[in-house]
């Protein structure tokens, strides 16, 4: 049984123990049974407008005893993160719940030149809560939303989430919010506060996007409670869950399996690239050392909107290395993320499928490009560099292997 298998269990609220005011099925029944079992008990909501009192005592209403201690709501996180990062002052969009909780944690509400703007939903937030919010950040106010969800549902039918007023502001500000909720670790982490680090942690959610990646990209358990079997587009795919339940008394029927997490991050976006194996008479490859990664490479680059491969290799090489090319070949295509997902100074995190061609040299002189690169020049084919991207030493042979094939016009 699933309940055999954990000590502590994390569970959603809306669509998981109730809906509306009223609690789903079984819902009562299984947490107190475990509960009862001695198991440990959290819940975790990315809803930013209750505080975890209410939230305590709605859960008391339905039955179901609970220390406003064990619930980790989105403000409550988000509060907490506030102190952690040493902020002062905020201004706030959202619940007076919302507003409370970060004056409880010694930050300063205010709109008098905040150090940062939280920005979570209530159905009183309006167009004026988006401007105000935006013209915070443009005068240097950190942009920090509660939670990413688009939507939670009510028994009428979907309502907006505070993830749809974070999106406006950070169109409305041309940047991006650093968003505490789940999918992030850090409500997880903050959950796990008073159990043992040997515990066995499951996840209990109804959203993949949020609960079960969240649990994954924390190295923690994820069961979803659905109805549908989920599809699987990959076996690395964090949204996937180890274990589908229709109530939470299937906790005490089935057995979940345990997730076997990737050797890489989860990717914010997967982009189009391109990349380049200039060769010359020689028998000499192209590379060009980055200023961003300080390692010899290929060079490469993202396929800009209305742009073919070939034009966006020709432009690559040349920005990079001063060379015009003619592109010859295509010579490979390589989408494995274990090789080519990206950590970048933003923090932001993008996986590429990069399109490789053969090229030669048809005119100008090798010159590095300062804003790009910091080194470019021809290496023999048996001499790479020792601190070279490794998966491009296949791209390169591939290349070399292929070379009296037909080429590509």
């Amino acid at each position: 049984m699933i309940s055999d298998q954990f000590d502590a269990f994390f569970f959603d609220l809306d669509g998981v123990v109730y809906l509306g005011d009223e609690a789903l099925p079984d819902a009562v029944e299984s947490i107190s049974r475990l509960a009862e079992m001695g198991k440990y008990i959290r819940f975790l909501t990315n809803d930013p407008r209750p505080s975890r009192t209410s939230i305590a005592a709605d859960l008391q209403d339905i039955g179901i005893e609970v220390d406003r201690q064990h619930v980790v709501t989105a403000g409550w996180a988000t509060a907490k993160y506030l102190t952690q990062q040493a902020i002062g002052s905020s201004a706030v969009v959202g619940s007076d719940a919302l507003n409370s909780e970060i004056r409880k944690h010694g930050i300063e509400v205010t709109d008098d030149s905040p150090d940062a703007v939280v920005v979570g939903a209530d159905e009183g937030t309006a167009y004026d809560d988006i401007r105000r919010a935006s013209r915070h950040v443009a005068d240097g106010a950190q942009l920090i939303g509660t939670s990413p969800d688009g939507w939670f549902p009510t028994p009428d039918g979907p309502s907006p989430g505070a993830g749809s007023i974070v999106r406006a502001v950070e169109t409305a500000s041309d940047t991006t919010a650093t968003i505490v909720g789940k999918p992030e670790p850090l409500m997880f982490e903050m959950a796990q506060t008073g159990i043992p680090l040997t515990a066995r942690i499951a996840v209990v959610g109804d959203n993949p996007s949020t609960d079960i990646l969240g649990a994954h990209r924390t190295g923690l358990t994820g069961i979803l409670v659905t109805e549908d079997e989920p599809a699987q587009s990959s076996k690395y795919d964090l949204k996937y869950p180890d274990q589908t339940i229709s109530s939470l008394a299937d906790v005490f029927s089935d057995e979940s399996e345990v997730w076997d997490s990737p050797s890489f991050d989860w990717p914010d976006a997967v982009r189009p690239g391109v990349g380049a194996v200039v060769l010359n008479d020689e028998d000499q490859v192209l590379l060009v050392k980055r200023a961003d990664r300080e390692a010899w490479a290929l060079p490469t680059g993202n396929i800009e909107k209305c742009e073919s491969l070939e034009e966006a290799i020709i432009r690559e090489v040349q920005e990079e290395t001063g060379l015009t090319v003619t592109v010859e070949q295509v010579t490979g295509i390589y989408s494995n993320p274990a090789d080519q997902l990206f950590i970048y100074p933003s923090g932001e995190t993008i996986q590429y499928i990069t399109c490789c061609f053969r090229c030669s040299v048809i005119d100008g002189s090798v010159q590095a490009n300062l804003d790009e690169t910091i080194a470019v020049e021809f290496c023999d084919l048996g001499g790479l560099p020792g601190n070279m991207l490794e998966m491009q030493r296949a791209w390169i042979s591939h290349a070399v292997r292929n070379r009296d094939a037909p080429v590509v016009k």
